[in-house]
């Protein structure tokens, strides 16, 4: 299979380059006889559980010494070593586009043999394949936390008067309509910050457009208009039960107005509890899935890898590196890091949850789980800012516009990839 050079992963990069020369090289002996392992991951506000981790590790190793590195910056970093050649031996980042571009460039291990893989539930690992470009024979990343985007809501406020979670799309407007009718706004955005139009997009799309879609798409069988319209619509009539001018307000804003009780709920994934309980500690949260379909047996979590483990191809010590992993996965270990990030473990076992997620135990328990769409959308083409400026025009035919925009921009961004993954269906077939 032929595959793109790894310089283009980091064009734009060059005046990042000296930054490569802050961290290590791959797996490296030490004079004191101990094996070293760089982890490089990329949640910054993990920092703390990770620093506990490498020093739970050390203590208990004779052999390997475990060195993880959290930068502010890591996908730059990492983007910059690998111009550099200087590889860490594990990488920790999410389950999205830089990870597909990573492995279009043969720069990630088979970790197929990794005996821990069985301990993964299938529903993460089956996400990660649908990151690939075309299919590719094996493993590539373990997967370790996810998250999960839905609707956060007011408990006490749900509980006081009386309202009922919502199984579909009607039931959800009907809800919207009533708290409204009570004097209360139902809900509130921070669309100033044009990152967050992708909360309720993609919390919409696992009900309702194909996980696939992207792939189709470069396959050249569907386009976006056949299958983003209901998405945008029903993106757009949310803003009738949001606060007036959304896109003047951002993401704090709107973590702030729905912890001082300013909502009823909040469309938002599970990473917002933190900051919202900032500001009012003792807030009873809970969520549960949005209910983009009318039929509610099609409702879905919108929940994929937040933070997944590749082990770098040229990794000079790989049973160390599985050594890692294992330490990792151990359930106390596993357990630190949900109490600490409220995080969803992609690990099979009885951990106990956030209690904000009780609305989606169910789910997630039973792996009725789908990736974010966005997972899929290249950084450039800047989806998040296409949305924004959709919800803000009135015009009649905005809609299509959208969608038309998005169609065109997708081709503008992707071309390189449609060629290859046309390519592949020329020579192997469309049932690979």
């Amino acid at each position: 299979m032929k595959r793109r050079g790894k310089a283009a992963l980091c064009l734009g990069m060059t005046g990042v380059m000296a930054v490569g020369t802050m961290l290590s090289g791959c797996g490296k002996e030490q004079t004191n006889g101990k094996v070293k392992i760089e982890v490089v991951q990329y949640k910054p506000e993990a920092v703390d559980v990770f620093e506990e981790l490498e020093k739970k590790f050390n203590e208990t190793h004779d052999n390997i010494e475990l060195v993880i590195d959290s930068p502010n910056d890591a996908m730059t970093i990492l983007k910059t070593r690998f111009i550099r050649e200087d590889y860490p031996d594990i990488i920790g980042i999410g389950g999205d586009v830089n990870y597909s571009n990573f492995l279009d460039s043969d720069m990630l291990m088979d970790i197929s043999d990794f005996d821990g893989l069985d301990d993964i539930k299938e529903a993460y690992l089956e996400t990660d394949k649908e990151l690939e470009y075309v299919p590719m024979d094996g493993v590539y990343a373990m997967p370790y936390m996810a998250n999960a985007a839905g609707v956060l809501y007011n408990k006490d406020m749900f509980e006081e008067h009386g309202w009922t979670i919502p199984t579909t799309w009607d039931e959800f407007t009907a809800l919207c309509e009533r708290i409204e009718a009570e004097g209360i706004q139902p809900l509130y955005f921070g669309f100033k910050d044009s990152w967050t139009c992708l909360a309720p997009w993609n919390a919409i799309a696992v009900d309702l457009a194909p996980s696939d879609v992207c792939s189709e798409v470069n396959k050249g069988n569907t386009t976006f208009t056949d299958n983003y319209r209901e998405v945008a619509e029903k993106e757009k009539a949310l803003l009738a039960y949001a606060q007036d001018n959304p896109a003047a307000y951002g993401y704090n804003d709107a973590c702030t107005a729905f912890a001082k009780g300013e909502s009823a709920m909040f469309v938002i994934g599970s990473y917002a509890v933190p900051q919202i309980k900032s500001v009012n500690p003792d807030m009873n949260i809970d969520s549960f899935v949005f209910p983009a379909s009318n039929n509610a047996e099609e409702n879905v979590l919108n929940s994929g890898n937040d933070l997944q483990f590749s082990i770098m191809k040229n990794c000079e010590h790989k049973e160390e590196a599985y050594e890692v992993l294992r330490f990792f996965m151990e359930d106390e270990n596993v357990q630190s890091y949900i109490d600490d990030q409220s995080a969803v473990p992609c690990e099979k076992g009885d951990f106990e949850l956030p209690s904000m997620l009780d609305g989606m135990k169910e789910y997630i328990n039973e792996g009725k789980l789908v990736d974010y769409q966005d997972h899929h959308y290249p950084s450039e083409m800047s989806v998040d800012a296409m949305i924004q400026t959709y919800l803000l025009d009135d015009s009649e035919n905005a809609t299509d516009k959208f969608l038309k925009k998005f169609d065109t921009e997708w081709v503008r961004y992707n071309r390189d990839l449609i060629q290859k993954v046309q390519d592949y269906e020329k020579e192997n077939g469309s049932n690979n």
